[in-house]
Parts: structure tokens; C-alpha cells; sequence
């Protein structure tokens, strides 16, 4: 196996962890299979080793990852907020897993930044602020924060194998993050994933779990995004935009629109998706995928206040959803030679 990181950092992470009597965990906003897998993995883990942690996240998850082990412990800080505050000031180490920035943890971020809480993070995405942390376990061509907390796991552990708590939400990380392995996957990813296959976990029931447990009301949003997709062939470009209105009319629930983004892809001849959405904070979200060598990552920082990764990447508009679609097409020219190739 591959060896990430130093053992000097390993031992920095097992002194923090030998030293902390409070541990808390937290991920992003609006969580998906990769945060929730990476955070569960970890508390898991060190429960294993006699270490009891409290995860909490900013906002609600989607209902097909509440079948992981641990998610029925895991505090929501929307509708928690007064206990989440209390564990987070009693706290003295706080793992960040799956964002490379406390802003993106929006009001339960602000709440941190006025603790002196020590704070590990745990991620893969680009454009780290090291300033936040003060150790930092961060690798941007892996291909999600499950697959480095296996590598943690397996670095401090020596053991390729793990119990099925921790392996199931591994594996469901892992196969979130990569689109149920069609993009970002490497070798070493797949020999770890046959690594979690041989730990007693079933791929068929997690695939299930994840993907064939979808609402009514999910399956006619999606049938109704579909019919709204829009695409410019000259820029080999797909582009999707649902109100708030339009989500309320189908019933929107947290994770109903997950994927939703990659089926414009599916289109021949397009190797750029987008999709805008209202969010009830009065922004507009944007969800970016492409295919082979277009760069999101590059377009979301330069426009939308956001990043991720090359082929995967999140951004934010401060205008209304059709001024920031108008404002989308009027700088595809730009990218037109990269879009074209």
C-alpha cells in the first residue's frame, strides 16, 4: 500500500488523540455519502479503540445514508443548536473531514471560530486554509476523504482489514465520491475497495441502500429535470435550473437531487453539466461536472466562489438564478477551446 503520510504525523495524530478527553467531528453543509462515510469511519474507529467522539453536522443528510452505523448519534446543529454548542466549548479536539475550509461549515463554522478548539482535518479537496488547523492530513488526487481515512486507519493500524462498521461507510464514501466508480478512481482506490469487500460487507446491499431507495416524489423530480435540461452543442454544454418552487412542487427533500448533475453527461458530445438551484438561504447553488480533461474546478474559482475538484466542483451566485444563468453562458465563450478540444 501506498504510504500517504509521514509516520512523524501519525504519531503528531495518535499524541493529540492519547492527550484529548473531548472529541468532537464535523462536516460539511448539506453532507453527502462522502462526508457522512469519512466522519462514521473515524468515530467508528476510534470507538474501537475506546475513544467516544460526537459528530455533528450543519444541516440535514439524505435519508438513504441513515442506514450506517452511527448516523442514529449524529447531532444536527439546525435543529441542536444549543447542545451542539455546549459539547463543541467542552471540546478539545475537533476533527474536519471532507472540506478544506471552516467557512464552508457557514453558521456552525462561525460558532467554531470563536472556540480555541484544536482542529484536524481530514480531506481531499484543493485550496486548504492551513491557518485553520492545526494538523492537516490532505491529498487532492484521492479520490474521496473515505478513501485517506483508510489509509489513516491502515497507517496507524498495520492491517489491511477493518470491522464492517467502519468498512461499510468506507466503501459508501468511496462509492459516492466517484459516481459509483466512474470518475477520479485509480488503482490503489480499487485495491482498497477489494480490501473493504474482503472486510464482510455486502457491495450489492450498499449499492441498494444508496441508490434503489429513492422517494416517489424524488423519481418525478428527476423526470422533471430531465425534460428541463438545456443544451448548447456549440460549446458541448448541458445546463439544468430549478426554483425554489418548482423543488417545493415535488415535495424537495435533503439528497433528492443527488447525481442529478451527472445526467446531462450521459448526452453524446457533452462534456459539461451544471446545475443551478435556489436554496432557501436565498443563493443560488451551483453543482459542476465534466468529463476528460475541462477543469470546473478552474471555471467555479474563477466565477462562483467555490472549487472542488477538476471533474466535480461546487459555487455559489448572489444574483437571481436567471441572472446567474444568463451570467454562466456569457462567459462559456472563454472556455470554448477547452470545451471543444
Amino acid at each position: 500500500m501506498i504510504k500517504l503520510f509521514s509516520d512523524t504525523k501519525i504519531d503528531e495524530l495518535l499524541n493529540l488523540l492519547n492527550t484529548s478527553s473531548n472529541i468532537s467531528m464535523v462536516t460539511h453543509v448539506n453532507p453527502d455519502g462522502d462526508a457522512i462515510g469519512s466522519v462514521l469511519a473515524w468515530s467508528n474507529f476510534l470507538k474501537e479503540k475506546g475513544i467516544n467522539s460526537t459528530v455533528i453536522v450543519p444541516n440535514h443528510f439524505p435519508d438513504f445514508l441513515k442506514w450506517i452505523n452511527g448516523t442514529e448519534n449524529i447531532l444536527v446543529y439546525f435543529n441542536q443548536k444549543d447542545r451542539c454548542e455546549r459539547i463543541l466549548k467542552s471540546s478539545d479536539l475537533l476533527f474536519c473531514c471532507d472540506f478544506n475550509k471552516i467557512s464552508r461549515l457557514e453558521a456552525l463554522g462561525e460558532f467554531i471560530e470563536t472556540l480555541g478548539i484544536k482542529k484536524v482535518l481530514i480531506d481531499h479537496h484543493i485550496g486548504v486554509e492551513e491557518k485553520d488547523f492545526a494538523l492537516i492530513f490532505s491529498k487532492v488526487p484521492i479520490s474521496s476523504t473515505s478513501e485517506i481515512i483508510y489509509h489513516i486507519i491502515r497507517q496507524i493500524t498495520g492491517k489491511k482489514h477493518v470491522a464492517p462498521r467502519i468498512a461499510e461507510p468506507l466503501y459508501t464514501g468511496i462509492m459516492t465520491d466517484t459516481g459509483a466508480f466512474t470518475h477520479s478512481c485509480s488503482p490503489e482506490m480499487f485495491r482498497i475497495v477489494a480490501d473493504l469487500m474482503e472486510c464482510g460487507i455486502s457491495r450489492e446491499q450498499i449499492h441498494s441502500k444508496v441508490y434503489s431507495s429513492f422517494s416517489v416524489n424524488r423519481m418525478r423530480l428527476m423526470g422533471y429535470f430531465i425534460n428541463k435540461i438545456e443544451v448548447l452543442p456549440e460549446y458541448r454544454t448541458a445546463y439544468i435550473s430549478l426554483t425554489r418552487e418548482e423543488l417545493d412542487r415535488f415535495k424537495f427533500e435533503p439528497g433528492d437531487t443527488e447525481g442529478f448533475v451527472n445526467i446531462p453527461l450521459s448526452i453524446k458530445d457533452i462534456v459539461l453539466s451544471v446545475f443551478f438551484t435556489e436554496s432557501k438561504e436565498g443563493f443560488i447553488k451551483l453543482s459542476l461536472r465534466s468529463t476528460g480533461q475541462f477543469s470546473v474546478d478552474n471555471m467555479s474559482r474563477k466565477y462562483f466562489q467555490g472549487g472542488g475538484h477538476k471533474n466535480a466542483s461546487g459555487g455559489k451566485s448572489f444574483v437571481s438564478l436567471d441572472e446567474t444563468v444568463s451570467f454562466f453562458k456569457s462567459i462559456l465563450p472563454e472556455f470554448k477551446d477547452d470545451l471543444i478540444y
